[in-house]
């Protein structure tokens, strides 16, 4: 009986690491008990007051609840680019400063003196109309003249934060109003930071979207095999370009949050190197970076693991100007560990272990 429990066990063991979801776990957890060894002060949250006088939690981990929020947000529809086309959109830094800019500029346009002359969703459907746009226009690039994503989206890395700027005649306006600031802070009356809401918000959209229709499948089926899933009555062509204009949608989201949080904008700064993130998270999340089959929920997970290790490298002092090599140290270990060869030589390796109790 101690036998056949051992084996159960570790058949569990087992299965659950070769679980997509079991990377991102088992790196938040590393991450946490690193802190709780380091300095368990890390976890501390305290009830405070804003400006306003609104209660507000503060603390390392409200930190990653809320700048998390918006690596998540990109990450739904990372995952769903790289699912589809094999590749990712480096884009999306650029794209969020445009999508601010055009919030700015619906809301209180040229020269105004910071009161809003539009409504809120008003700006915001601008924004996301725009940044749906220019995804549409990289889906093209890939989709239609198959040229590969991270050399088509190079793009608008390169000219979208000039055209940001150029949209507001480079001038930085700064909205007055209160209430824009409820996007990027926090809904009076409640301590937790807006963000997170709006990121609950469009997780619960994007899996009930997949639920409830076959993008998933067609995603996954796309990415896997584009010609075999054309023979199957598929359009390849049409769901890489859709994934591009999903993106689009959540790049004007993050605009929206990027935007609220200052009021303003900074064209040369705003939303810096978010494209690392995100892709990051999507391969934290298990995902395999060549397309194919794909796990939202793990990619949301890896985007707050991200901002998790970003906030205690912070803590630890250490520079933002490095941040960038202790995350390629980590790429490069993702892309390591789900390499094919890798886990082939793992799971001969286990195999033979295997083996080896069942002989003794």
């Amino acid at each position: 009986m101690t036998g056949k429990k051992s084996i159960g066990t570790e058949n569990k063991f087992a299965d659950l690491f070769r679980r997509q979801i079991f990377i991102p776990i088992a790196a938040l957890l590393l991450l946490a008990l690193f802190n709780l060894v380091v300095d368990p002060s890390f976890f501390k949250i305290t009830l405070g007051h804003n400006s306003v006088g609104d209660p507000v939690l503060t603390g390392y981990l409200m930190t990653i609840l809320d700048y998390g929020s918006e690596v998540a947000i990109l990450a739904i529809g990372m995952t769903l680019v790289t699912a589809a086309s094999g590749g990712q959109d480096i884009s999306v830094g650029a794209a969020v400063a445009i999508a601010g800019s055009v919030i700015l500029r619906v809301l209180v346009g040229l020269g105004g003196d910071g009161t809003l002359q539009a409504p809120i969703l008003v700006g915001f459907l601008a924004a996301c109309v725009v940044a749906m746009l220019f995804g549409a226009f990289n889906g093209v690039l890939v989709a239609i003249f198959r040229i590969q994503p991270m050399v088509a989206t190079l793009i608008l890395y390169t000219a979208g934060r000039s055209i940001a700027a150029w949209i507001n005649n480079n001038e930085l306006p700064i909205i007055t109003d209160k209430g824009f600031t409820v996007f990027g802070g926090f809904i009076p009356g409640i301590p937790i930071p807006t963000p997170f809401f709006l990121a609950v918000l469009c997780v619960v959209i994007a899996l009930l979207v997949l639920k409830f229709t076959n993008l998933g499948l067609y995603t996954q089926a796309v990415g896997i095999n584009s010609s075999s899933s054309r023979l199957n009555g598929l359009n390849p062509t049409f769901i890489k370009w859709l994934s591009f204009v999903i993106l689009g949608l959540c790049v004007a989201v993050v605009g929206l949050i990027k935007t609220s949080r200052l009021s303003t904008i900074n064209y040369s700064v705003i939303a810096k190197d978010i494209e690392m993130d995100a892709i990051l998270a999507v391969a934290l999340g298990g995902n395999v970076l060549s397309g194919g089959k794909f796990n939202i929920m793990a990619s949301i997970l890896g985007a707050y693991v991200i901002q998790f290790l970003t906030t205690t490298l912070y803590k630890f002092n250490v520079s933002s100007d490095a941040l960038p090599a202790y995350k390629a140290v980590v790429v490069i270990m993702l892309v390591v560990i789900s390499a094919p060869t890798v886990k082939e030589k793992l799971g001969a390796w286990g195999r033979s272990l295997k083996k080896q109790k069942g002989a003794a």
